[in-house]
């Protein structure tokens, strides 16, 4: 397990990318897909931002098997892989939820501008963690992944929604998560009144050069701009 800035452990196995200078730094935390690990995202972080963002990114505490090798997920899937225990989920939002508690508090980061993304599985989490608490983000992304309805008509009444700026992107060929959940996702979002950004692109499971450029913009524009205040 890696150790922390102050030399103790955090509860999940992570990396991390510091920008260069002592903080605090606007940071993102990255939630990985299904069968990815903590080194999945992290190699996309000097990339964000010019290099100015830092980056954390947990593993799931959940093995999973994947060929010769040991990949890690969050909550079990189930049947086609589209369905799910939602009580699972909920013990994985509240891992991710102690684990911000643990960062926040030893490394440098500017808690005005924490952003919460998630790829796939990882986004799932990120929807469930940000809309719960939007007054703790800056930010919210949601990268080839989808806001179920049970856990979207479970979220309590929140205006502050409102003021949580919220990026969804999807290939339009993904072969894993639909797009049209894609589709349903923002239409959900737009109900709660999120100011939202939602990019299509011609990519399947994955993110693009398009896609991450795209991000770094909206993290420029929403989170980075020194006339953006959490």
């Amino acid at each position: 397990m890696p150790a922390n800035a102050n030399g103790g452990p955090v509860d999940l196995a992570h990396t991390l990318y510091q920008p260069a200078g002592a903080g605090p730094h606007p940071t993102i935390v990255a939630l990985h897909g299904w069968g990815a690990s903590a080194h999945d995202l992290i190699g996309v972080a000097p990339f964000l931002g010019g290099g100015r963002v830092q980056m954390l990114c947990p593993q799931g505490g959940l093995a999973v098997p994947v060929g010769n090798t040991a990949g890690f997920g969050w909550f079990p899937l189930t049947g086609s892989g589209q369905l799910f225990d939602e009580r699972a989920i909920t013990r994985a939002a509240d891992q991710v939820r102690a684990f911000l508690a643990c960062v926040e508090e030893r490394y440098a980061i500017d808690r005005r501008k924490l952003v919460l993304a998630g790829f796939s599985q990882g986004g799932v989490l990120a929807y469930l963690v940000a809309l719960s608490d939007p007054e703790r983000f800056a930010g919210l992304a949601a990268l080839s992944s989808w806001l179920p309805p049970p856990l979207a008509s479970a979220l309590p009444p929140n205006d502050a929604r409102r003021r949580l700026p919220t990026l969804v992107q999807h290939g339009s060929e993904d072969e894993i998560i639909a797009v049209a959940r894609a589709r349903q996702s923002v239409e959900t979002l737009r109900g709660f009144g999120v100011p939202l950004t939602y990019r299509e692109y011609t990519m399947g499971h994955e993110l693009s050069a398009a896609s991450l450029a795209d991000l770094s913009t909206w993290l420029d524009e929403k989170v980075l701009s020194p006339n953006v205040l959490a």
